[in-house]
């Protein structure tokens, strides 16, 4: 990739700069932080590295930024600051009032300059020199077979075409496939977090109820452990003997090893006494 610049008139001292929305051209205070101002130089084309666009002229003299394989004049010829389009004669690239539009004046108004107010056909040279230098670096002279070989097998024509996709690589392809893997990344792991919640969860319950089953079963057990002891308690009140129906009141009954019951004192008889 070719290093991006600014486009400053040398009149006015703005930048031109793309709009996002309907591919028009501002010309603003000069900002190096947003994208919409940075230009560089695709072979004879100007592209604009935050639309990914290249300056055309989609009327008379109506300049704008449309899609670098549309049918406006996307190619530029550059010229002592002077920019017009190539193979036409429909005058310079001049700022006005709306921005910027062709026009024959050839002024101030229609020189354009970087930020260190270097005309931007030499940053054409220096991409031209660039691009020369890369595809000289890529060859290799093969004095048997009397050719330009390449080092990596392959043409020149096919070379140069993949050097051309790669100077205009969109990486908004390679950013979105990164974000939807994050996205797939942060489901995956809020998933591993509610099953491990669930697990945690059954767990204690399920310890729970294990440490409420030992509590009742020990509970049983101490119970059954003290049931003969209150079964002899000496609190409970003793079972007393019925009394036998012919006892009469004031007798002391006597019941004898032998089972027998008896009077302990015996009635004695009118005549006895």
């Amino acid at each position: 990739d070719t290093e991006a610049f600014l486009m400053k008139n040398a009149k006015v001292k703005l930048c031109l700069q793309a709009s996002p929305m309907d591919g028009s051209l501002l010309l603003e205070d000069c900002n190096p932080e947003t994208d919409f101002q940075d230009w560089s130089w695709q072979g004879d084309s100007l592209m604009n590295h935050g639309t990914q666009s290249c300056l055309s002229v989609v009327e008379a003299n109506r300049v704008q930024t449309s899609l670098c394989d549309g049918t406006g004049y996307v190619s530029w010829d550059c010229s002592n600051s002077l920019l017009s389009p190539l193979g036409s004669s429909q005058g310079y690239l001049v700022a006005n009032k709306k921005g910027v539009a062709l026009n024959d004046v050839r002024g101030l108004k229609a020189r354009w300059q970087d930020v260190a107010d270097r005309s931007v056909c030499e940053e054409k040279a220096e991409q031209d020199r660039y691009f020369t230098a890369a595809l000289a670096s890529t060859h290799m002279y093969d004095p048997t077979a009397g050719n330009v070989t390449l080092a990596l097998g392959i043409g020149q024509v096919e070379l140069e075409e993949l050097l051309w996709f790669f100077r205009r690589e969109d990486p908004s392809t390679w950013n979105y496939s990164i974000l939807a893997l994050s996205f797939v990344a942060m489901i995956l792991g809020l998933l591993l977090l509610s099953i491990n919640v669930v697990r945690n969860r059954k767990m204690k319950i399920h310890m729970y109820r294990e440490a409420e089953q030992t509590v009742q079963q020990a509970e049983l057990e101490a119970k059954k452990a003290l049931m003969p002891v209150q079964e002899y308690s000496p609190l409970e009140p003793q079972k007393q003997e019925p009394v036998p129906q012919d006892q009469r009141s004031g007798e002391v009954m006597v019941q004898w090893k032998d089972g027998t019951v008896t009077s302990l004192y015996a009635e004695r008889s009118e005549d006895a006494t």
